[in-house]
């Protein structure tokens, strides 16, 4: 007689993955890996800094395929981020595809509650210091009004071409910055879609996947990135022009790129909801039918297989 199914099967084990970043100068390389290894990673990648470099391609696939259970383990913060404001955005990313994050030589382990107290103590703190610069920056204008003085730069008052072209280098190297700050949690996306598909397709893929992103952001933003060698001049091209019977195929396309784990009769049942007609007629979407639609957008390049 055969043995009744595991209805209530254990949780899967948790997979421990490791992550070293280092120059090619660091003696701190090899401390890194003994460490995370001995921290039952079983696997570890390292990441090579190439001179003033802030792409980080390494990490950038490695945050792309964790996965539901994976915990990423860093020695310790200043490992994976620029900053306390891109190290929050990374975890936030991660903990919301159930990837949880640890730091040996720091009180942040977000599988744990304690951990997760630190990191929301972390994030008050960021709060805080913002609130704190707004403030400064408030009262130092309103003393130097008190005393006669006119709050700015007075370079840029009187219009010298030299300060105004130092403001707006400032500038672009702070929307940069804020671009590299989040990288990791959009660019990939990016560089599977384009030029494949649309602006319109790659934004509304990464705003279903919490992004809020506008084509014209979105545009600028990666022409910015490749006027610094940073990414793929190809991502530029202009995506292919698609007769109009290929719609009801980039519409299943999308659905199926924005959340990968549905399965077929999840996106039939949202192609109901959005009123989209079935190709073969008929009031309900079938899942053979979305099954049809996807092998076509495989094959012609909507989508990888």
């Amino acid at each position: 007689m055969a043995k009744p199914a595991n209805l209530d099967p254990s949780p899967p084990t948790q997979r421990l993955v490791g992550y070293a970043r280092v120059s090619a100068d660091d003696p701190f390389n090899d401390t890194q890996v003994d460490e995370l290894r001995a921290a039952g990673c079983h696997r570890i990648l390292q990441e090579h800094e190439t001179g003033a470099s802030s792409a980080r391609p390494v990490l950038t696939k490695l945050l792309k395929d964790l996965t539901l259970g994976d915990t990423l383990v860093v020695v310790r913060l200043d490992r994976l981020a620029r900053s306390v404001s891109h190290l929050l955005e990374v975890i936030e990313n991660l903990e919301k595809r159930g990837v949880h994050f640890r730091s040996l030589h720091d009180p942040i382990d977000t599988s744990t509650p304690q951990g997760m107290v630190s990191l929301q103590v972390l994030s008050a703190v960021v709060q805080l210091e913002r609130a704190v610069i707004v403030e400064r920056t408030k009262s130092g204008m309103k003393a130097a009004k008190a005393r006669g003085k006119l709050a700015g730069n007075p370079g840029l008052r009187e219009r010298r071409p030299e300060a105004i072209r130092a403001v707006s280098l400032a500038r672009e190297r702070v929307y940069l910055d804020g671009l590299m700050a989040s990288v990791e949690t959009w660019l990939p996306t990016v560089r599977q879609l384009r030029p494949q598909h649309s602006w319109d397709d790659v934004v509304l893929i990464l705003n279903r996947r919490g992004h809020d992103w506008t084509v014209e952001r979105l545009r600028r933003a990666i022409h910015r990135m490749v006027r610094e060698n940073l990414v793929e001049p190809e991502l530029l091209l202009r995506s292919p022009r698609r007769p109009p019977e290929h719609r009801l195929m980039q519409v299943v396309a999308r659905i199926a790129i924005a959340d990968p784990d549905l399965s077929l009769r999840r996106i039939a049942a949202q192609l109901d909801q959005m009123h989209e007609r079935p190709p073969r007629g008929g009031r309900k979407w079938q899942p053979s039918s979305v099954r049809v639609l996807l092998d076509d957008a495989r094959r012609l390049g909507f989508m990888r297989s």
